[in-house]
């Protein structure tokens, strides 16, 4: 086969799927004529801190010197760097006691991301793509978008044992995947006698042997073909200038118009990484630079969802792999935290207003309500209506979907 149509160039680097096995249940829905659950993952990487954003500790020496504010929920304060937020706190859902444990960033990349200590399971977005498809699905299931530049652990890019197909396309920059035309040299005559053949080596290759590997290929074919033949879901040019504006020309911004893009195409999971929270210095500075461009650009995003009736059905979770800690170091900064600290989620499955778990005074200690990062791998299953109790089955071998030592949060589940 010529260069101009491998697969491994058509999709930027998803490979081949390798026998991605069944489940021990049906965990996803397969009638067409219900709205697709989607998750849109906004992927906080470098670790925001908590004190400057959802669980201010105004007048105490951990506090910093932001004031909090009042919200759209009576009594709820938040930072005062997150003024559209709250005054949409109603809908959201917070929660403040999360204690991961983790204070370093590949670890928490991956455990945030999966669910688990343990290495070798997929991250959310790939168990998402596998759980949430359907049998007519041609386009990717999971998207991953973000800027090039060095910081790129969040790029875990671990579908695990699921196999490559489920590994996400990787969008950087917002440019698409490369080779989505097809050469000038290359006739329709010749594509599909190129295809043809294709198909016969298929054929030949199944004869006596396993049928995953070839399968897992013709599927990722067959992703490829589709994401040429609808290549103009990553062209932002076709959004019109007003949303632009809207959604802030800074990347956070653009990247986000082009995750609402990829939403209504229909894909079941698209991420987003916002950079540059690692603040072991300067923090205050940074924390208003970054909070400015975060905060505008959610509720941008959620008024669009809502009027678009898509945040029904899509659940929208701001997280990252750590929170900042309490003391503030002699440069003006935070360093890693994982012992307590705050994420935020929206639209379905979870009940909105709700400010789950708390802190002590001085932001050191959960006071109340502990979640581990288990917890919440769970609790973002539930709410896309997948039961996190079920199990992989992968080559007669079965395995969770979620820890089963931990659960999903009933207070936050709508």
């Amino acid at each position: 086969m010529p260069q101009h149509f491998s697969r491994r160039e058509l999709l930027a680097g998803a490979a081949v799927a390798i026998g991605c096995g069944a489940l021990t249940s049906p965990l996803r829905a397969d009638s067409t004529s219900t709205p697709r659950k989607q998750l849109l993952l906004l992927f906080m990487s470098g670790g925001k801190s908590q004190f400057e954003t959802w669980d201010p500790k105004i007048g105490t020496k951990t506090g910093g010197p932001f004031r909090a504010i009042s919200t759209s929920i009576p009594g709820v304060q938040i930072g005062e760097l997150l003024p559209h937020c709250a005054k949409i706190m109603h809908r959201l859902t917070v929660v403040r006691s999360v204690n991961s444990g983790i204070a370093d960033h590949f670890q928490g990349h991956y455990a945030l991301q999966s669910g688990r200590i343990a290495t070798g399971y997929p991250v959310l977005g790939s168990a998402v793509a596998k759980l949430l498809e359907r049998p007519d699905d041609v386009l990717p299931g999971y998207v991953s978008i973000r800027r090039d530049g060095a910081k790129a652990y969040t790029d875990v890019g671990d579908a695990g044992f699921l196999g490559a197909k489920y590994e996400g396309v990787r969008i950087v920059n917002n440019q698409p995947p490369a080779n989505l035309i097809q050469p000038t040299a290359v006739s329709p005559a010749l594509a599909e006698a190129i295809d043809r053949i294709r198909r016969s080596s298929d054929e030949r290759f199944r004869i006596g042997r396993e049928e995953s590997p070839i399968h897992g290929y013709g599927t990722t074919f067959h992703q490829a073909k589709a994401l040429m033949q609808r290549r103009e879901i990553f062209d932002l040019s076709k959004e019109s200038p007003q949303d632009h504006e809207r959604y802030g020309k800074h990347e956070f911004g653009q990247h986000c118009l082009l995750a609402r893009r990829l939403l209504q195409s229909g894909m079941s999971c698209v991420k987003v990484t916002h950079f540059d929270w690692d603040a072991h210095q300067d923090n205050f500075y940074w924390h208003q630079i970054r909070c400015a461009e975060f905060d505008r650009t959610l509720v941008t995003l959620l008024d669009d969802l809502s009027e678009r009736g898509m945040l029904e059905h899509t659940l929208v979770v701001i997280v990252g792999e750590m929170g900042r800690t309490p003391q503030i170091n002699n440069l003006g900064g935070r360093d890693h935290w994982g012992r307590c600290w705050s994420m935020a989620m929206a639209g379905c499955g979870v009940k909105p207003g709700v400010v789950f778990g708390s802190t002590n005074d001085t932001g050191t200690e959960v006071k109340d309500n502990p979640v581990k990062l288990g917890d919440l791998f769970h609790t973002y299953l539930r709410a896309l209506g997948i039961d996190s109790r079920m199990k992989y089955q992968i080559n007669g071998q079965t395995n969770p979907v979620a820890d089963p030592a931990a659960k999903p949060i009933d207070a936050l589940l709508a």
